[in-house]
């Protein structure tokens, strides 16, 4: 029976895990992390059907899934930097409902029998691990990748300051009404202030173009990128609660791609980094965790053939979601913007910049 190692409890390492057990077939977790409380897990996630939602129905998932959905969650607003209301769709209903991301990556962990994950399992060299297939699903910068790719994320030119608004509705009511149930973007002048609601707080990123990525940012410097935006979005900078995290954004190139490696292969971030606008990352990660069980699955006894079916879907798919993310970052940010999101909105343009 082929020794499985799962290196990385993302995501999509996990849903692979999920579907191999249910489908009796045995798998290791190695996480770097030493519990699944180690750090903070993101913010919501828009889960769509066609992927994260198909992955989840696959892993028998799907109705505890629904029970951790934002209610609302699908409002979305578009305003420009004078605080304009350009777009709104206040219906809070469709087919991509929001979850946080830390409650779907628990609701994964505690679907796995206790010790199939090895927490704190640090793997500094993949090449030693004993296992006839290494699933490298390690993220942005996966070691397990050097193993086929010689490739990097680069930095896209785009930094972001990540902040947070607890208890919105009592401390921030203002904030809480600006952004809605769901999520807000502000955009303009190349920049941009990204927000949505979560149960208990606004989480809240504000983006700009820089030369170099941005990694320290102050409330006073955050500040003097968006001078002459209206005040409403400079007060989500200013009241935010906590210290500013600095999040610059790369991603590998599009297309990324490798030559089969007998006995490896990659999954989510790890495969094919790209920025968050196409809303794509964690849902490419849980298809592409349940479509490799499947591949496995389909071929018994057979990896290579397995990770030659599985790679052969991967990298196609993998590329029209980066070089979707790629264009709608560009819509974005625009020196004109948010005159193209807006133009899709109304009926103007034929390819959305989904979030």
């Amino acid at each position: 029976m082929t020794n499985i190692a799962i290196i990385g409890a993302g995501l999509g390492g996990l849903t692979l895990a999920r579907i191999l057990q249910v489908n009796g077939v045995d798998a290791v977790v190695h996480e770097l992390d030493e519990s699944p409380d180690a750090r903070t897990q993101g913010g919501m996630l828009d889960i769509h059907e066609e992927s994260g939602q198909a992955a989840l129905k696959a892993a028998g998932l799907y109705d505890d899934f629904r029970r951790l959905v934002l209610p609302g969650g699908e409002e979305m607003r578009v305003y420009d930097r004078y605080g304009v209301l350009r777009h709104a769709d206040d219906d809070g209903t469709g087919g991509r409902p929001e979850v946080h991301r830390r409650d779907l990556r628990e609701l994964l962990i505690n679907s796995l029998p206790a010790g199939m994950i090895r927490w704190g399992s640090k793997i500094t060299d993949p090449s030693t691990v004993k296992a006839d297939l290494i699933v490298g699903a390690d993220g942005a910068w996966s070691k397990v990748r050097r193993l086929v790719s010689d490739q990097f994320p680069a930095y896209s030119g785009l930094s972001f300051a990540e902040l947070e608004l607890l208890d919105p509705d009592v401390r921030h009511p203002e904030a809480a009404e600006l952004i809605g149930g769901g999520s807000m973007f502000a955009l303009g002048d190349s920049r941009g202030i990204l927000a949505h609601r979560e149960p208990d707080r606004l989480h809240v990123y504000a983006a700009f173009r820089t030369a170099t990525p941005a990694d320290s940012a102050t409330k006073e410097a955050v500040l003097a990128e968006f001078d002459g935006w209206d005040d409403k979005f400079r007060n989500l900078i200013r009241d935010a609660d906590g210290d500013l995290i600095p999040r610059a954004i790369h991603a590998l190139p599009i297309g990324h791609r490798w030559d089969r490696v007998p006995g490896v292969t990659l999954l989510g971030d790890a495969a094919h980094l790209m920025s968050p606008f196409a809303g794509e990352g964690a849902n490419l990660a849980l298809q592409d965790g349940a479509e490799l069980a499947a591949a496995l699955l389909a071929h018994p006894g057979d990896t290579e053939a397995a990770l030659t079916a599985y790679e052969a879907d991967l990298f196609p798919r993998a590329k029209r979601s980066a070089e979707e993310s790629a264009a709608n970052l560009e819509i974005c940010f625009a020196p004109d913007a948010p005159a193209g999101i807006v133009a899709f909105f109304t009926g103007m343009q034929t390819e959305t910049p989904h979030r």
